[in-house]
């Protein structure tokens, strides 16, 4: 199998190889049917293109940094205090708890935390829901609570699967389990480009190898 990459938008194909299938696509039988060797018609182009923009559109308010258990543990440990409790309504408690929970990560390593949490609020009650998750995950010390999204009403092992590190914070010597946070690069996009890239990859490598629609089979050759 030969391939030729001087014109790879044109074809893939060796010479020998084209004429090789038109002469079989002249021989084969087709029911009386003609086949043109055609170009896709340009609005099906146009088709195209809208179905790829139109699933960005769609995982757009998918993208971006996500916080974790981590971000929110300041405000499950705090939420029984006194301070809290003698606010009187769930706004008031939030706001407070948001306060304290961004003066809390503005102390760390990552200075991502107080930006996650500005841009994904949650209520009194989100936070009374994912609480008994965050206490667990606390309590079992299995995994650091940077391991564990919140998703809705609960917490989950994240599926990121980075380095070995100690404590989820890439320093240190290995451990027997990976990193479960999301890289600083992932944005959310990173998986439509990838598979957007391959789709057109191999999309262009099938029909490449085909004859150009500008080479016609002679059907009148055909049995």
């Amino acid at each position: 199998m030969g391939w030729k990459f001087d014109k790879p938008l044109h074809e893939m194909a060796s010479e020998e190889e084209t004429t090789a299938m038109l002469a079989q696509w002249e021989s084969e039988k087709h029911g009386g049917l003609w086949e043109g060797n055609n170009r896709l018609p340009l609005p099906f182009t146009y088709l195209i293109a809208l179905i790829v923009l139109t699933a960005f559109m769609m995982t757009m308010p998918l993208w971006g940094q996500r916080p974790n258990a981590e971000h929110y543990a300041p405000m499950v440990n705090a939420m029984d205090s006194a301070e809290v409790q003698k606010l009187a309504t769930g706004e008031e408690k939030m706001k407070y708890l948001t306060a304290l929970a961004m003066t809390e990560l503005a102390k760390g390593v990552d200075s991502r935390g107080p930006g996650l949490l500005e841009r994904h609020p949650i209520t009194w009650d989100d936070l009374l829901n994912i609480a008994p998750g965050i206490r667990e995950a606390q309590t079992s010390q299995k995994y650091p609570l940077a391991f564990y999204n919140v998703i809705g009403d609960r917490i989950a092992l994240a599926n990121f699967e980075g380095n070995r590190t100690v404590n989820g914070d890439f320093f240190g010597e290995p451990t027997k389990y990976p990193a479960r946070v999301q890289p600083w690069f992932d944005k959310g996009m990173i998986i439509d480009l990838f598979y957007v890239t391959y789709f057109f990859i191999v999309l262009i490598l099938i029909t490449k190898r085909l004859p150009s629609y500008t080479r016609k089979p002679d059907m009148s050759k055909a049995p």
